[in-house]
């Protein structure tokens, strides 16, 4: 069976499955140039493949294509061994015959990310980068790459050294002192301690409220249009998504459950979620929609709060946007008002002086009108998340154990307060520094490894 951990040849296809004008089929490992030649024929005379070469894949005397390959002599290479690519016209058939010729040549089929995990174990990247590689892969929209591009490039690695680089400075100063405990010498002033706790502790805490931000960057930011039945959420829906996805009716209450669904704008990717208009209702379905209604505003980042410009007063807007708020467990969402309807009023209000402080835009759904503002009032959301300097936690893993090492940071500082005894300290230390070396794999379990690579596809 094959595994991780070997130094076997391995081989795979690592372009996207189907047919193609071309595809690539990758080797790495100390005998991927033997094996080529078992099966590929230059054109020229020349034998020696330094680095490209053009000629033929043979199957005994058959020639299964004609094909480029590439060679990466170790260890200048992606994984750090000799690795060789194959690029080969994109029929299935010959694909796999590719394939089935380097394996009856000595090649093992790589693993699911087993060019990755190699490129990790020959010191490449770390693992943090590895997982970077996944998330860059499976990136539909602008920010979600951005945020692999920056971890792959080591921003989120640099920042956990920075952090291990402070607990290691101070565990030295601990040590220090245990090596010196009968003089009952302290090398290290208990106040400027807790200034570099406080300062660990404030920048882990800061990567962990980023872990909200990075999900929603990467799977859509959830997008809720609420109001009243019949003020054209449906309609303003449709249109946001292009697509005729929610019923559109005069008749109150149409919408009874909610209805989401994903799309991309200038890169960036909304998740738009079409609720049930809240109101008093004896039908049983319409009260479940209602329910849900009140969970999607909860949940939701932005809010595009609709209402009715024809039916309406100042007032009554108030009171709506009171009973909408009494449903948020966090008042900090960006809330745009949006007026629909415009087309059918002579003239548009003014402003609301007792809501003047909020983003309003007049439309009208029916003709279309002014949905431009509503999408760059989104983007212009997205575009204030800066993330260029901030280190943006996207993976479960790495927010357990940056949980985990924040809370013996703070149990650290509890600790000082109390006066416990610096090799106690000391223990707790090397632990947030165990949690903390957990994320770019300078300590972790071949467990934890197998889990992470073999969620990879096969090829990368």
């Amino acid at each position: 069976m094959n595994s991780y951990y070997n130094n076997s040849t391995i081989c795979a296809i690592s372009s996207p499955v189907g047919t193609g004008a071309i595809a690539i089929v990758r080797i790495s490992g100390d005998k991927a140039l033997e094996i080529l030649h078992k099966i590929f024929s230059r054109k020229n005379s020349e034998k020696a493949i330094t680095s490209v070469a053009y000629g033929d894949v043979f199957d005994g005397n058959d020639i299964v294509d004609e094909v480029v390959v590439h060679y990466f002599k170790s260890p200048h290479s992606s994984t750090g061994e000799d690795v060789v690519e194959i690029y080969c016209h994109g029929s299935w058939f010959i694909q796999q015959k590719i394939l089935e010729l380097l394996i009856n040549s000595g090649a093992q089929m790589a693993l699911p990310g087993e060019f990755t995990f190699r490129a990790f174990r020959n010191g490449k990247i770390d693992l943090a980068q590895s997982e970077a590689v996944a998330d860059l892969i499976v990136s539909d929209n602008k920010k979600a790459h951005d945020i692999a591009i920056l971890q792959l490039k080591g921003n989120y690695s640099s920042k956990i050294k920075e952090l291990k680089d402070k607990l290691i400075q101070l565990s030295s100063l601990l040590e220090l002192e245990l090596d010196f405990s009968e003089e009952d010498v302290e090398f290290a002033n208990r106040d400027d301690i807790m200034k570099l706790l406080n300062t660990i502790e404030y920048e882990l805490q800061t990567m962990l409220r980023s872990f909200k931000l990075g999900n929603v960057l990467r799977t859509g930011i959830p997008v809720a249009i609420i109001g009243k039945p019949n003020v054209g959420k449906s309609t303003l829906l449709n249109i946001l998504l292009n697509d005729d996805k929610a019923i559109v009716s005069d008749i109150p209450g149409t919408t009874r459950d909610v209805i989401e669904d994903v799309v991309n704008i200038n890169g960036y990717l909304f998740r738009f979620i079409d609720t049930a208009g809240l109101h008093n209702t004896s039908d049983t379905i319409e009260t479940l929609g209602i329910e849900r209604t009140k969970n999607k505003i909860n949940n939701a980042e932005i809010i595009l709060h609709v209402f009715d410009l024809k039916e309406f007063d100042e007032q009554s807007l108030l009171d709506e946007f009171s009973e909408f708020s009494d449903y948020l467990d966090d008042h900090s969402k960006k809330w745009i008002l949006v007026g629909n309807k415009a087309d059918e009023v002579e003239t548009l209000p003014r402003r609301f002086s007792k809501m003047v402080d909020m983003e309003t835009i007049f439309i009208s759904a029916k003709r279309r009108e002014n949905i431009n503002l509503i999408v760059d009032s989104l983007c212009d959301y997205v575009d204030a998340k800066q993330i260029s300097d901030m280190s943006v936690v996207t993976n479960a893993r790495h927010f357990e154990s940056l949980n985990a090492a924040s809370d013996i940071i703070s149990q650290i500082k509890q600790s000082f307060n109390e006066g416990v005894t610096a090799d106690l300290i000391a223990v707790d230390l090397h632990q947030a520094l165990f949690f903390l070396g957990s994320l770019t794999g300078e300590i972790t379990n071949e467990d934890t490894l197998n889990s992470i690579f073999s969620n990879f596809c096969i090829g990368k």
